[in-house]
Order: structure tokens, then C-alpha cells, then sequence
């Protein structure tokens, strides 16, 4: 069997660090081809930035401090600060504050509503009441106020700004404020600046401005850097959902020269240490045994380098314990890998539990791979319909339809599959038993073995729709000295 450089003595640096204390700041359908890759279009942001940011703040509105953000050593330096802070904002990062939001439109508190049930501020006990910022003096003039303020107000500039001026008079030190007007007046947010205001949104709002704006104000520097967690599940068990999420990240990292870790999730049974040629003596088991005293030191222990820019996270695939492990536990060792690179790809068991729901409802993204047969199906439209209904405010999960065209075997079409899920499928990949046997029993993935194959381009351009980048060109060594040289 080929083995692959040892690449272990390699330090896993991170390359991120942070050191203030708090910031401010559908797809084309395939065809019934048996051996067709369907390339999605380029995938649209769902939010919208939530407007500018406020960093000026006096005594009645306490303010936020400015962000500093430090540069990754890495290839795509730039790529990674995004992946970053897009996985900054999508963390539920919100710390265990009071929410209250006076409102005056109804659709306002609609909004507010739906954004206090999103993920991301699910240890915010947020409630929504009427009245606007008239509304809010009112309440507050006989109770204590809370970490935020929301206030809605469509009354002209003096009445509001007069309005603001009572409010910060009963405001308790510490609250923050946000308000939500209907003039789209530079002059009147810079005014509000002055006077303490965090932010100012004009509507039309969508709840991911809302949500953006809270994050922005109680993001951490501090705090370890987030990565972007993609989780990978199989709709039921043989599907390939494992070979996939071991080939997506090994592409991510080769062709977005980014770093990834890969989190084998499958304890007892899981392949990453064989798909990668790796026996490594510690692991995930390891790491979830001793969530409490895994720090950065213990966890590079831990993982094994499958690549410049891949380290493994390995199962120990073996059945000498239960594993009965709380879900905190994995909540913790996943938080922890997330702060190592920009990329953290889970690869979930075919199980369902407290933490693999945990898992799921809390990545950036998830990924389901099917097989076009009836129980695939069933499956994942069950599990499309939970994260839509958990995660309202988040793309839907991305569906590959893996294993099509098996010889003898019914067939649901693909147009079908993707019209009874309701969403498209991301990737279409067709049945190749020789180009996967020959990857795994060399231990090897698809783009070493067969770079220029169907199923290699579609998980490269599924790494580029996820990841949001382009690949990195490669460098030509030895720059101008070298090609002038030659003529000589």
C-alpha cells in the first residue's frame, strides 16, 4: 500500500490570535445520466450586512471597543480572515444576556421574533413588547434596564432624539442600545453616534441584519478564532457520506491551500484512519474523554497531518469501550477544534442522538448525501425539514446525490428526488466502484488518483461553493531570477 510523507513533526499552526477585549463593529438540476456531475450555481449570501458599525459611545450608552484582527500564516491569508469572520457571526457567540425589543410596526416584531429564535442567540432571553421608544422610556421609568435595548421609532428627528435623551436618564451603566428608525438620514446617524447609540438600522430588515447587528456588538477578539464547521451526514447507512466528507476536505485544503481538520465523529466504526493510511495511537476518543484539559498542546498530540494543510482527527474504529459519552463533551472538543483552522469538517455517524442533533443544528454548514432509493429519500427530507424548521434563518443544507446509476438497481430520477426535497441537489456524483476502490485501497482520495475525473471536479467545485473562494494558483518557484537565467 503507498504511504503517504510523514508529515507529523510539522507544527499545526493556527495562525490566529486576537488580543482586545471586545469588537465592534438554487442549483441546476441533472439530468437521469448515470455519469453526470451537475455543477450548482454560485451560491448567494441569505443576509445582508446589517449597516454600518457604531464605535463611538458616551456614559448613558455604553459603547464597544474597536476590533483588531490578526493575520493567519497561511497560503490564502485573505480567505481565511473571511472564512473567519463569517464563522465569527454565524457562531452563537451571544453571551447570556437580556434582550428587549419596543416595538412599533408589527412587522418589526415579527422580525425581532424570529431572529430571538435563531441559533445564534439561543442563550439570550430576548422579548418582544410594543410601544417603540415611547413605549420603552415609559416601562423603564420603574424597572431596571437590560444588557440590550431595541427600539423602534418613526417619530421625526427632535421628537426622537428628545425621546433617546429620557431614555439614557433611567438607562443603568452597561446597557447598550439599538435603534430602528425609518429616515435613512447620515446626519441623524452620526447624531445618534454622538449620543451613544450602538447602531441604527433602516428598514426593509431581513433577521440576519438583526442578528449581525447583536453579534457585532458582544463579538470577542479575545476568544479563540472560530472556524467554519461543516458537518457531512448520510441519509442512511452505506451512502458514501464518509468517503465524500474525507475527499471534500482534503480538496478544500489542496485547491484552497487553506488549513482543515477533519473530526472523525464514528468512534467505533469510522474510516478516516484508513482512507488516509493512518494508524495514529491517539484520537477523537481521546480527546472526548478529557474534554476539560484539551488545550492547543494536547490537542496537536492528538491529530495526525494528512497534508500541508489537512490534519486528521482520527476514530479509534475499535469496539473495546461503549463510548457513552455526554454531549457536552463533544459540544466542548468540537468548540476547541474549531479554533485550530478555518475550515473543521465533522464527519457524523449514521446515528441520531443528542449531540449529533447538537452537531448539526450548530455548523455553518451541513451537507446530506443520498442515494436516489426511497429510504435515502425519506430520510433526508426528515432531516431537511428539521434543520429548515431549527435553523430559519440559514441556507439550507446542500444535498449530494451519491452512487447513481448502480447496474440492475430501480432508480429514483434525479429531477424526482431533488422536486420531492424541495431543494435541488448541490452535486450529482455517479457510480464508480473501480475509481473509489482503487482510492481507498491505496489509501488515497479521488484528486491523487484520478485528478481529472467527474467526481474529483464536482467536489472541487463543491469546495469553492462552500468555501467561497477560488483555488490558489500555483507559484512558479523561483520568480524572475529563474526565468531570466534560462537564457543564459
Amino acid at each position: 500500500m503507498p504511504s503517504r510523507p510523514n508529515l507529523n513533526d510539522d507544527d499545526l499552526d493556527t495562525g490566529f490570535a486576537a488580543e482586545d477585549e471586545f469588537a465592534k463593529t438554487p442549483s441546476v438540476l441533472a439530468d437521469d445520466s448515470t455519469d453526470l456531475v451537475v455543477p450548482p450555481a454560485p451560491a448567494t449570501s441569505h443576509a445582508e450586512p446589517a449597516g454600518p458599525a457604531a464605535d463611538m459611545h458616551l456614559t448613558a450608552f455604553p459603547g464597544s471597543q474597536q476590533m483588531v484582527s490578526a493575520q493567519p500564516k497561511s497560503a490564502n491569508p485573505v480567505g481565511d480572515l473571511q472564512a473567519g469572520a463569517e464563522a465569527a457571526l454565524s457562531e452563537a457567540g451571544i453571551p447570556r444576556i437580556a434582550i428587549h425589543v419596543f416595538c412599533e410596526q408589527p412587522a418589526t416584531a415579527a422580525l425581532a421574533d424570529k431572529a430571538s429564535r435563531d441559533r445564534r442567540l439561543s442563550r439570550a432571553a430576548a422579548s418582544v413588547r410594543p410601544g417603540g421608544l415611547a413605549g420603552a422610556v415609559e416601562y423603564y421609568q420603574n424597572q431596571p434596564t437590560p444588557s440590550l435595548v431595541i427600539v423602534e421609532s418613526s417619530d421625526p428627528r427632535d421628537v426622537m432624539l428628545g425621546l433617546l435623551d429620557q431614555l439614557a436618564e433611567v438607562c443603568d451603566p452597561g446597557t447598550k442600545v439599538i435603534v430602528i428608525g425609518s429616515a435613512n438620514d447620515i446626519a441623524l446617524y452620526r447624531e445618534l453616534m454622538r449620543r451613544g447609540v450602538s447602531e441604527y438600522l433602516v428598514p426593509p430588515l431581513q433577521p440576519m441584519q438583526l442578528i449581525n447587528a447583536i453579534t457585532t456588538l458582544y463579538s470577542d477578539p479575545a476568544a479563540p478564532f472560530v472556524g467554519r464547521q461543516i458537518a457531512f451526514v448520510g441519509a442512511k447507512g452505506g451512502v458514501g457520506a464518509s468517503t465524500l466528507a474525507h475527499n471534500f476536505a482534503f480538496t478544500l485544503s489542496e485547491r484552497m491551500q487553506t488549513n482543515t481538520v477533519i473530526a472523525d465523529l464514528d468512534l467505533a466504526f469510522g474510516t478516516a484512519g484508513l482512507d488516509f493510511n493512518q494508524d495514529p495511537l491517539q484520537g477523537m476518543a481521546n480527546a472526548l474523554s478529557q474534554p476539560d484539559r484539551l488545550d492547543p498542546v494536547l490537542l496537536e498530540r492528538m491529530t495526525v497531518r494528512c497534508g500541508e494543510h489537512l490534519t486528521l482527527l482520527a476514530a479509534p474504529a475499535a469496539l473495546d469501550d461503549d463510548y457513552d459519552i455526554a454531549a457536552d463533551a463533544y459540544d466542548e472538543v468540537v468548540a476547541k477544534i474549531r479554533a485550530t483552522a478555518p475550515f473543521v469538517v465533522l464527519d457524523l455517524p449514521h446515528l441520531w442522538n443528542a449531540w449529533t442533533r447538537r452537531l448539526l443544528l450548530s455548523s455553518d454548514e451541513v451537507v446530506i448525501v443520498a442515494t436516489p432509493d426511497l429510504a435515502s429519500l425519506r430520510n433526508a427530507k426528515n432531516l431537511l425539514d428539521l434543520l429548515r424548521q431549527q435553523r430559519p434563518n440559514d441556507a439550507p443544507p446542500r444535498l449530494i446525490l451519491n452512487q447513481v446509476g448502480v447496474p440492475g438497481r430501480p432508480e429514483i430520477p434525479v429531477k424526482d428526488f431533488g422536486e420531492a426535497m424541495g431543494v435541488p441537489p448541490a452535486l450529482v456524483l455517479a457510480f464508480e466502484p473501480g475509481l473509489y476502490g482503487k482510492a481507498a485501497n491505496n489509501g488515497q482520495m479521488l484528486m491523487e488518483v484520478g485528478p481529472k475525473t467527474r467526481a474529483a471536479e464536482g467536489l472541487d467545485h463543491l469546495a469553492q461553493l462552500i468555501s467561497r473562494r477560488e483555488p490558489m494558483r500555483a507559484v512558479r518557484r523561483g520568480g524572475l531570477l529563474a526565468s531570466l537565467l534560462k537564457f543564459k
